[in-house]
């Protein structure tokens, strides 16, 4: 599974997740750090990436155009003590894994995650 945490997110989460095998890149790392949000979905619907991020307007852009692709991970809780959101975040990512690569958006927060399948 590919992951592409948006800039919103911090380094240390790159580290964290990828223990779990996953391939891991961040945004700043491969593309402007201004970048439009519609041009990261781009990117990640092109390279078969699933977006992590903190921002809402990603399911926002979803909404309006009725994409299939890219997933989207919501992190809607706080992200001070990585290791337990990491944990939280790799157990949901599991748990929803196969869902997330047909196309969804799975909404994490630090009770409980919510999975809605694409197109919104």
């Amino acid at each position: 599974m590919k992951i592409l945490l948006d800039m919103n997110i911090p380094l240390k989460y790159a580290s964290l997740l990828k223990d779990n095998d996953y391939e891991i890149i961040r945004w700043s790392d491969i593309g402007a750090c201004d970048a439009e949000d519609i041009e990261i979905m781009n990117f990640a619907r092109e390279n078969d990436f699933i977006v992590l991020t903190c921002d809402l307007d990603f399911s926002a852009i979803l909404s309006s155009t009725n994409d299939l692709k890219p997933s989207i991970i919501q992190i809607r809780a706080s992200l001070l003590h990585a290791e337990r959101a990491a944990e939280l975040i790799k157990y949901a990512i599991n748990k929803n894994k196969n869902d997330l690569e047909k196309g969804a958006v799975l909404s994490i927060d630090l009770k409980r995650a919510r999975l809605r399948l694409l197109p919104l």
